[in-house]
């Protein structure tokens, strides 16, 4: 009896050894820095965070970095006319609206790249098509220095007017996710169903990092 009672206190103790920490997400800009601490030169690392902003939504309202707070939210760059990969990129897009709908801890952020024809009530037509409500799906213009500056800059995402390219614009389709930080943790093609999907696995792991 007592063999057996030894026996079950070490596999219990196997048991709780053996469980896995919570699963993390990386940071994809991080930058290791020299710094003076009492005399002695230590590293430090620092995490890039995306800048403060000002722009426009769909419904001519001013939307600032502050306006996340509080939130992950995911990222993209496109044109409403866009005739290439921005029809599926939304689409796909759509199912993570449609999981995180009404989570006041999820927010999305779509950056159009053609800030010439692409005015806020353009992009809240384009956002009532696909049966978007609300501000939770934000649809952002700005002038063509501040938009191309985040994505280039900040969410590392190629952007540029080009004549060559169907429609008139070269841009990458990543989906960029954020934490509450401001940090990026991941990017996705968001033309691929399984690129999605992982977007939408990280998301739930990432919005755990936060439950106390």
């Amino acid at each position: 009896m007592r063999l057996n009672i030894t026996c079950l206190s070490f596999f219990l103790l196997f048991l709780f050894s053996c469980k896995e920490k919570p699963k993390r997400l990386p940071f994809l800009q991080m930058e290791q820095q020299e710094k003076v601490v009492d005399g002695k030169t230590v590293i430090d690392t620092v995490f890039r965070t995306i800048p403060t902003f000002k722009l426009l939504n769909q419904d001519s309202v001013a939307v600032t970095d502050k306006d996340f707070n509080g939130a992950i939210y995911v990222a993209d760059f496109f044109f409403t006319s866009c005739p290439t990969i921005c029809p599926t990129m939304h689409r796909n897009l759509l199912k993570v609206y449609k999981k995180y709908e009404g989570n006041p801890e999820v927010k999305l952020a779509s950056h159009t790249i053609d800030v010439k024809y692409d005015v806020p009530s353009r992009m809240k037509a384009y956002a009532d098509k696909l049966g978007v409500k609300g501000t939770q799906w934000e649809y952002l213009w700005g002038t063509k220095e501040e938009i191309y500056a985040l994505a280039e800059r900040n969410y590392l995402v190629a952007a540029k007017e080009d004549n060559k390219a169907p429609g008139g614009f070269m841009h990458q389709g990543y989906l960029i996710l954020i934490d509450k930080e401001k940090r990026m943790r991941g990017a996705y093609d968001g033309t691929l169903d399984k690129e999605v999907k992982k977007l939408m696995e990280d998301m739930d792991i990432l919005l755990n990092e936060y439950k106390k």
